[in-house]
């Protein structure tokens, strides 16, 4: 690398060095044609990245990782995982890699990581690579969480590499350039529990304690503080996505965060009319991980780190089952409390509304919706309207409104305020048609539908003349929607 890339960029290592059981070294494959497709650049002024640099050649030969500065150490990292429900004890980057850490302008550090740089030691089959749709779907989706104010990942770049890829047809490839809190997931733990080092668990957990949750480690009892932390992060990060209507598709072990972000955007989608069964994912065939099941599956995962961290909870094992039993019971009660408060807000209630006025009012609102197949993000926008008292608006989104008036009347009486019903719910999500649009545009190289979509998603609550069709809901003749990892 030349000595204007290698002063532009410095690389910490810390888990590469820390960790070998969990990592190894591995160099990302080149690209025959780099070609930028998308920068963030707000992102990369965070992270001190000069966006004309990440521009030119030799920035998006270090986007892609081929040329990254001297004392970078690039890994595949290993980790285990419960994928829909089946434990595999070796998954780990299969075709992606951590190239190191920055500073970011809050203080903290930021993995940089890639996807679909080329196969690693546990590719499993797979070919390593990534192509265009999907890259730019978690682009997409991961910058739409993040304005909508739920932790995430997020996406610095996506480059085109000029390679041909084999799925069910030829398509272009791509490389991710992602940015999150850590890597750190749990199967991260899983995985150093199996290898029956405790001393392993213990370096790891002290890392996650360091790297997150630093009043841990003030605690009496540090790993104990440490898995109530991630379980509160998670209740409210789960509660988060339920308000929004995101569905994850894929809550595997490994794709669940230690830090509480939101991470892996594969088979992910906002639901549209509102069901509580709704599924996305092509390969969920039995529902697990439907947008009802997500609390229930992220509490299951969570007694999977459980399991993992009970050799540091304590010494007497019958002692560390009881404190996680214990604990991991408070992740009901914050995640209900999350979702409740939350609900409170999307109808402008006040926070101090006696919860046996607000429960019932909740619960018939979403059982008219669920009843109507009423478009979720829709009528929640346009309550701000009804607050105001137009509420055709509102109303016109149910086929049988008289239910809806009832619902209505008993509502208004609740003073609920418009103005913070316009601040909680969102006019513009990434919709499933206007993805897709996107997304198969850019595949066929023209980039101009991802950047009208981005423009919209990035200012969710902002409501602006000329987007009328990125807050409506999809055509009838779209159809069920599926969607695919990419692998």
């Amino acid at each position: 690398m030349s000595d204007t890339a290698q002063s532009a960029v410095t690389f910490g290592g810390r888990f590469a060095r820390e960790f070998a059981e969990l990592a190894i070294p591995w160099r990302a494959e080149d690209a025959p044609d780099p070609q930028l497709l998308v920068l963030n650049e707000p992102l990369a002024a965070e992270l001190d990245l000069d966006p004309a640099f990440l521009r030119s050649p030799e920035g998006l030969l270090l986007l892609i990782g081929t040329e990254v500065p001297a004392e970078a150490t690039p890994v595949a990292q290993a980790y285990a995982g419960h994928q829909f429900g089946w434990y595999a004890p070796r998954l780990g980057d299969g075709r992606a890699l951590l190239l190191g850490e920055l500073a970011h302008a809050d203080g903290q550090l930021r993995d940089i990581h890639l996807k679909g740089s080329g196969r690693t030691p546990f590719a499993r089959g797979g070919d390593g690579w990534a192509v265009v749709g999907p890259m730019l779907r978690e682009y997409v989706v991961s910058e739409a969480m993040h304005a909508l104010g739920i932790p995430t990942t997020r996406s610095l770049a996506v480059v085109a590499t000029g390679r041909p890829v084999q799925r069910e047809t030829v398509l272009p490839g791509a490389v991710l350039t992602r940015v999150a809190s850590s890597h750190l997931r749990v199967g991260s733990f899983q995985y150093a529990r199996a290898t029956g080092d405790v001393g392993l668990v213990r370096r790891l957990a002290d890392y996650a304690i360091t790297r997150h949750y630093p009043a841990a480690m003030e605690a009496e009892d540090r790993y104990g503080a440490l898995f109530r932390a991630v379980v509160a992060a998670q209740a409210k990060l789960v509660a988060r996505w339920m308000l929004v209507g995101f569905v994850h598709g894929v809550m595997n072990t490994d794709n669940m965060t230690i830090s509480g972000e939101t991470i892996d955007y594969g088979p992910c989608a906002f639901m549209e009319a509102f069901d509580p069964a709704a599924v996305y994912s092509s390969i969920d065939e039995g529902g697990r991980y439907a947008y009802r099941n997500q609390p229930v599956v992220a509490e299951w995962n969570l007694a999977r780190l459980a399991e993992s961290l009970l050799p540091l909870l304590h010494e007497d094992q019958e002692k560390g089952v009881e404190f996680a039993v214990e604990s991991l019971g408070e992740f009901r009660r914050q995640y209900s409390a999350a979702w409740f408060a939350g609900m409170k807000a999307k109808l402008g209630l006040q926070e101090g509304l006696d919860d046996d006025v607000a429960s019932p009012l909740i619960d018939d609102i979403l059982a008219l919706l669920q009843e109507g197949e009423v478009d979720y993000t829709s009528f929640f926008r346009r309550l701000g309207r009804a607050a105001r008292g137009q509420a055709g608006p509102a109303r016109d989104l149910f086929p049988e409104p008289a239910g809806f008036d009832a619902w209505a009347e008993r509502w208004r009486a609740l003073d609920p305020d418009a103005g913070a019903l316009d601040r909680v719910n969102p006019a513009y999500i990434p919709r499933n048609h206007l993805v897709e649009e996107a997304l198969t545009a850019a595949t066929e190289g023209d980039l101009d539908p991802l950047r009208r979509l981005l423009d919209a998603v990035s200012s969710p609550f902002d409501e602006r003349p000329g987007l009328e069709r990125y807050a409506a809901a999809a055509p009838e003749d779209f159809g069920t929607y599926r969607t695919f990892c990419g692998t």
